[in-house]
């Protein structure tokens, strides 16, 4: 199968060709996936969901389809960490199994790590560290300035280590 001409795709997801909607939304819900997930945890498809929502009702707002990644990787973002806060307002569900590429009990000591930290961590961590994008760019997708990236990209860091060594 060919890679699909993603702004084409996208500018016929915005005149409302449901084929493209659909094909977007297979392009995208992993993506989504792999970055509310970390930072969500258990509420992960949850936020998945919602920052799929928040794409598909504002696509047309999207004005390089080129940036589509980008533009959903800030939504994602901001509604994993909105999830994440809510949820940590109540009580904490157990833990699903976590897909991994390694040993499957590391992934879940990982993943039982970073539930501990709270979700403004999760989201520098997983940023940083998973996704590999520099400060500047952290700092413009949390909006937050970028010495608060560095802060709590140094704090999220020594409390994961901290946690991970218990």
């Amino acid at each position: 199968m060919a890679a699909p001409d993603l702004p084409a795709l996208v500018r016929s997801a915005q005149r409302g060709d449901r084929m493209a909607v659909q094909e977007l939304l297979d392009l995208l819900t992993p993506y989504v996936g792999r970055l509310c997930g970390p930072i969500a945890l258990q509420d992960g498809p949850d936020a998945t969901q919602e920052a799929l929502i928040v794409i598909f009702r504002t696509i047309g707002q999207l004005r390089e389809p080129t940036a589509l990644f980008g533009w959903a990787r800030v939504i994602a973002v901001r509604e994993a960490v909105r999830i994440a806060r809510a949820g940590a307002r109540s009580v904490a569900d157990p833990l699903a199994e976590v897909p991994a590429r390694g040993d499957p009990q590391l992934a879940a000591d990982v993943r039982d790590v970073l539930e501990r930290l709270s979700p403004a961590h999760r989201a520098v961590l997983v940023l940083r560290d998973l996704e590999g994008l520099d400060e500047h760019s952290v700092s413009a997708l949390l909006g937050v300035p970028e010495p608060t990236v560095r802060t709590r990209l140094f704090r999220a860091r020594r409390n994961f280590r901290k946690a991970w060594d218990r």
